[in-house]
Order: structure tokens, then sequence, then C-alpha cells
């Protein structure tokens, strides 16, 4: 398939941003992780698109694809805040499918 490096990134960064939000409502100061939990749940929701619109080869698809490089950069700074073990897995899956993002673009 076309850009299944690319895919391959967002789709794991997609599978990260889930767990990590979800991991996050069971963390004792929720109150504290409201920005982590809503910015990895719009990174999972852009990056899904991303993938889809790839994968029809789609004209918006290299728009999309700077639309996630930018969002996956704010989320991993946003997970990169936490000590939790899955904000530090979701900080390096978001910073790995950043950089996918800008290769394709490059």
């Amino acid at each position: 398939m076309k850009n299944s490096k690319l895919i391959e990134a967002l789709n794991n960064c997609i599978t990260h941003c889930n767990y990590c939000s979800d991991a996050c409502l069971n963390e004792d100061n929720i109150k504290m992780m409201v920005d982590c939990i809503r910015t990895d749940r719009a990174c999972a929701e852009v990056c899904s698109t991303t993938v889809k619109l790839l994968a029809m080869d789609s004209a918006f698809a290299k728009a999309m694809v700077e639309k996630c490089h930018e969002i996956c950069k704010q989320c991993a700074d946003e997970c990169g805040n936490h000590d939790h073990q899955h904000c530090k897995d979701c900080a390096e899956a978001c910073k790995k499918c950043a950089d996918a993002c800008e290769a394709y673009l490059a």
C-alpha cells in the first residue's frame, strides 16, 4: 500500500492516544489530566481521518497530514508534561507520528 509507513505510524499514534485518554480517566487527580484527555482524543480523530484520506489517495491528504503533524507535536508536548507511563508512551508515539508526517511532507 502506498504510504504504508506513515499509515503505520498514524495507526500506532491512534492506539496510544486512545489508550492514554482512557488511562487518564483512572488517575487520582483527573482534573490535572483534562487537557491530556482532550488532546489525546483530538489527536486520535485527526490521525484516523488522515489514515482514511491517505488510503483513498485523496487530494485532501496532504492538508490533513500537515494538520496531523501539528496536533501530534502538541499531543506529544501535552503528554510529555505527565509522569504516567501511558503518557510517556503516548508522547513517544506522537513524536514518531509527527516525524513520519514531516518525512511525508518533505
